[in-house]
This record gives structure tokens, sequence and C-alpha cells, in this order.
């Protein structure tokens, strides 16, 4: 019987006997239904077994009959435990006002957090939510159900096509999305083309307006590629003009590339610090010294305390901090310099788009000094170089 559930909540003992005859009484407990467990004999020669509480209290009939008394060793079970706690009632008291006060803490909003794509201001998104009432340490008995308040906030968001509160422990979400208006900008006016850098024209496609280059003709910034007039005398209108024009433009660039690169690692030694978490504040209890790392990354994750379906604004944070090493790889002038130009190309890539495409690089000037390369470059790039401009102008001035 030792070890299960209902011995622990009746509580038992171990007990030693002393004098008397221990057969006859072992027989004696059979004869009424006692249940004794792990009987032994001490190295002195004594009797020794587990018995619960109520079949302790029906021993001494037993026992004035063998003429023996017992001793006991050891008590166990709930009904002890209670009265240990019973005899501390100041801790008692703790415990049970610590639990009373989770209870109260968890019944409060302490957390309200915005989510979805919305174009909204989220601080007009908070004004309205205070105004119904949702805000932190705002009593969640006090709060109206979430389909409810979902209704009243959309009501004060017109730009909303839909709002869902959702109440997760002591946090409240609020998800926005917003609604699809119709493009309420006018039709766009009248529009050339024009050349947005000095450029070569390598290719032209106008799917709408009239072209006024063409392919190999050298073209300055500003000037109209495809016209948006279209017709001659009173037959004469302005389109907006539609089209691809790509030429080849060039781009000077200065590169300074270093002869020494840093590459930072893990070493793979770590040491981690557990804080208490109180809403948004820690307090540390473990992880004190040891040594300091010249290089460190850090990382932590919370754990927060849960009552039922309740999320509490208390829990434990583990931080890990992990040491870094900093490599240092020292490079000749030739790696440093295609290292220099292979970033130089990323970014003329990123600046004139994907479609770009760099055609020939010239190195006009090139020195080494203080460990770093100097370079200045001319890069030759195809790319699209038409952008749109409205047209202000007379009809008079269009291929000017």
């Amino acid at each position: 019987m030792k070890g299960t559930w209902m011995a622990a909540v009746r509580g038992y003992v171990w007990v030693k006997l002393i004098g008397g005859d221990a057969k006859a009484f072992l027989n004696a407990a059979v004869a009424e239904g006692i249940a004794l467990w792990n009987i032994a004999y001490s190295p002195s020669g004594e009797l020794t077994f587990g018995i619960t509480v109520p079949d302790f209290f029906r021993l001494p009939p037993l026992l004035k009959k063998c003429g023996a008394r017992t001793r006991i060793l050891r008590k166990r079970g709930l009904p002890f435990q209670f009265a240990r706690l019973g005899r501390r009632k100041t801790f008692a008291a703790g415990m049970l006002a610590f639990a009373a006060l989770l209870f109260i803490l968890s019944t409060f909003v302490w957390h309200v957090k915005i989510a979805g794509e919305s174009l909204i201001p989220e601080e007009k998104i908070r004004q309205a939510a205070r105004q119904e009432g949702l805000f932190p340490l705002q009593w969640s008995l006090r709060l109206a159900d979430t389909g409810v308040l979902a209704k009243r906030l959309a009501a004060q968001l017109p730009d909303a096509a839909w709002v869902g509160v959702e109440k997760k422990g002591t946090t409240v979400i609020i998800t926005v999305v917003d609604s699809t208006k119709p493009d309420t900008k006018q039709t766009d006016g009248p529009r050339d083309l024009v050349a947005k850098a000095d450029a070569v024209v390598t290719g032209i496609v106008a799917e709408n307006g009239r072209p006024l280059v063409e392919r190999n003709d050298r073209v300055r910034k500003g000037q109209v590629l495809v016209s948006g007039w279209l017709g001659e005398g009173e037959l004469r209108k302005a389109v907006v003009s539609k089209g691809t024009v790509r030429g080849l433009v060039w781009h000077e660039m200065r590169i300074v590339s270093p002869m020494v690169r840093e590459q930072k690692t893990l070493t793979g030694e770590s040491k981690e610090r557990s804080y208490w978490v109180i809403g948004n504040r820690a307090l540390q209890y473990s992880g004190y010294g040891g040594d300091e790392y010249a290089e460190s990354r850090t990382g932590a994750t919370i754990h927060p305390w849960r009552i039922f379906y309740w999320t509490l604004p208390l829990g434990i944070m583990k931080e890990t901090e992990m040491e870094v090493r900093t490599t240092r790889e020292r490079l000749t002038a030739a790696e440093a310099k295609e290292a220099g130009l292979r970033q130089a190309r990323l970014e003329l890539r990123e600046k004139n788009g994907p479609d770009a495409r760099i055609t020939s690089e010239n190195i006009l000037h090139e020195q080494k000094e203080n460990g770093k390369v100097f370079m200045t470059v001319l890069f030759e790039v195809e790319q699209s170089i038409a952008v749109e401009r409205p047209i202000v102008q007379t009809p008079s001035h269009e291929g000017e």
C-alpha cells in the first residue's frame, strides 16, 4: 500500500513495535483485517511496519493483548501536511494571499496589442479602444463581450473593413483589416516619357504616344523620348505616353575596399541568467558572477505563468549570453579589389532595378594606401531610362 495515492490522502505512519510477542501481534492484526506493509525487523530485533492513520488507532486493543507498545518513527500524508501548515499560520496565510493576488492580477488587462497590416494609425486605434474602456490595467469584468467590443470599434473606425477583438489571458489583441476603397485619383493626365539620365538609346517600344528618338541616338537628361502629342493642326491631342526605353548609362563610382575582412563566429561558450518577470520589469535571481566576455550576443526567452486560460503578468525569463569571437583575415590587393567591385555591382543593380545589366567597367584610378584599396570605376549599364513627366508646355515645344 505504500506509495499509493489513497495512503497519502488518509495519512500513514512508520511504526516500531517495542516489547511483547511480535508474531502474536501480526496474527492478531491479520485477524482484525488491519493492513500492514514493509514489515521488517530492525538490527536490534524489533518489528517495524507501515500502517494508515485510521488503522493505527485500531491497534491499542491488540497491543494490550500482546503486551507491546509502539513508537512512531515517521509521519507521512496530507493530514500531517495540513497539521504542519496549521502550526505555521503566517506561512499559510502568505500562500493564500499569494494565490488570491495571482487570481486578482489575472482579472486585469495587462497588454493591448494591435495586429494586422492596417494603414490606420495605431494611436487612433488605441484611442478608439480607450473610449470603449479597453486599455492596460482595466478590470476584465468591466469590459463588454469581445463581439460587442469589435462592433463598437468598427463603428469608430470607418476606414476599417473588419475589426476583431480576441482575449488571451491578460492580453487583448485587436485585429484591423482596412477596407478596399476605389481609387479616387483622377485619370492620369497627358504626359511624356523623358530621359532620366544622359544615355545612348539601345531599344525603344512605344505602346502609346509618338517616339521621338531611335536606337543609337544620344539623349540628354530630361529630353522627350516618347511624346504625348498626337496628330496635326486642329486634330492634335495630348495622351498618356506609355512604353519602354532602354539605354546605356555611365555611372562613376568611388570604391574604398579594406584589405582586412572581419568575421564574427560563436565560440560555443555561453552562460545563462534567470529573471523573475513582473509586468515589464525583470529581477535577476541566478547567473551572477563569471568572467565577462569581450564580445557576446544575447538572446532571451520569456515563459509566462498561466492559470487555466489566463496568462498572468508574471513569469520567468531565461537569458543566454553567447561568446563571440571576431576573426580578421588579411586580403591581398587583388582580393580587396575584387570584393570592392563585387559590392559596387550589387549597389548598381539595387539602385537601377533587377533588369539593369552591366555591360562594361573601366578602372580610371587605383591606389593602395593605409591598408585599403581606393578605386574610381566607370560602369556602363544598360537600363531603363524613361520616366513620366506631365505635359505642361504648348504643342510647339514638344520636340525641344
